[in-house]
């Protein structure tokens, strides 16, 4: 399928979407997120897809929301409007929950709506130089749309409101100190750093990860007796899904094949 707004290439069980709109800054528009909430929707049942890497073409990973089109045009377009902001919802829970391993791959400018990409994915790496800024202060704006909650849920309150008060920006190396990103590298190492990161995911067992990715985000919510009983019963919905190819870990184990802090069994046997 071809898009307007975004490009999509699929190798060795890692889909990676590039936000492709280099000369808006890969500021997300409508038809991009109607492209986006398309494309989660075809990957999260292709089988041939175990990890999603996300990242930005150009120098820019996603300046936010387009102000003109999807702010400013809309504005006396009722039916427009609710229909963009729907499906500007893949970058809340539609990209939380989805059922693969996310990596956010911020490679350059990263502003106001983007953070909830970055916050959303379960894994950002970040370039060193790439900047980060909450800028809505400085047009009469408050960071909506996920925005603030992404960044209350990341950062440091004091971290958090500095930077949506002043609107002052950040570099990647500040990113991962705050631990809005997981860790930030050299530019120039930073998709082949991704790739590496999404290919050791890629050869782990996908109901597994599904399962382990479910448990965290999901008992968040409960409080710590319902958590610990749901879990038990994930555990063993797990061993039903999984066919219990722990078991095979056990037995590799004791054979001495492998062990388990240091790689992975042999979860196809």
């Amino acid at each position: 399928m071809s898009y307007r707004t975004i490009q999509v290439a699929i190798e060795d069980n890692i889909a990676t979407i590039t936000l492709n709109r280099p000369e808006k800054k890969n500021a997300m528009n409508p038809t991009m997120h109607h492209e986006m909430s398309s494309v989660l929707d075809e990957l999260e049942y292709d089988e041939a897809v175990r990890v999603l890497v996300i990242t930005g073409a150009g120098d820019s990973f996603c300046a936010g929301q387009d102000l003109k089109e999807y702010f400013y045009d809309l504005q006396d377009k009722p039916a427009d409007r609710a229909r963009a902001r729907r499906e500007a919802e893949w970058r809340a829970n539609r990209l939380r929950l989805f059922p693969k391993p996310t990596i956010a791959a911020v490679n350059g400018w990263c502003f106001g709506g983007a953070f909830t990409i970055v916050a959303s994915c379960d894994i950002a790496v970040a370039a060193e130089e790439a900047v980060f800024g909450l800028s809505e202060v400085n047009f009469g704006k408050l960071p909506g749309g996920h925005v603030t909650r992404a960044v209350t849920d990341h950062l440091h309150p004091k971290d958090a409101l500095f930077y949506i008060l002043t609107g002052r920006t950040f570099d990647g190396k500040k990113a991962a100190e705050m631990k809005f990103v997981t860790y930030a590298v050299p530019k120039a190492r930073l998709m082949e750093e991704v790739k590496t990161l999404a290919g050791e995911l890629a050869k782990k067992n996908p109901v597994v990860l599904r399962s382990a990715k479910e448990a965290y985000r999901y008992n968040l919510a409960m409080d710590y007796e319902v958590a610990g009983a749901w879990l038990t019963a994930k555990s063993n919905e797990l061993n039903y899904l999984s066919g219990d190819t722990w078991k095979n870990g056990v037995e590799q184990f004791k054979r001495g094949e492998f062990r388990p802090g240091l790689g992975n069994y042999e979860w196809e046997r």
